[in-house]
């Protein structure tokens, strides 16, 4: 199984009406995707932003790239992120998962 973390941040005032937004698009698209184990969405506010970390897990490659496309490495945006995040973190993160219980 490989975890895939990704990173955002909005402003602490809109940190509710973008969960809202996230639950409307990735993880929707996380669940319709076939491979996908799960998805966790931690929040830390840190005065004035909101820090989001999405961790989903995988069964394998081809799963992860049926839903991010041809480069896995490159984060996956929709159409209203730009309105939300403070920047657009080109990548993310993969993690060969050794235990889960």
């Amino acid at each position: 199984m490989i975890a895939r973390t990704w990173h955002g941040a909005v402003r602490a005032e809109d940190a509710e009406a973008y969960h809202r937004y996230l639950l409307d698009t990735g993880l929707r698209d996380y669940e319709q995707t076939s491979g996908n184990r799960g998805v966790y969405v931690f929040r830390r506010v840190d005065g004035g932003v909101a820090h989001f970390l999405l961790l989903t897990l995988w069964e394998s490659w081809e799963a992860i790239r049926a839903f991010a496309g041809d480069d896995p490495e490159r984060a996956r945006y929709y159409a209203e992120d730009e309105r939300f995040l403070l920047e657009l973190e080109p990548t993310v993160t993969h993690y060969e998962v050794l235990d889960a219980k």
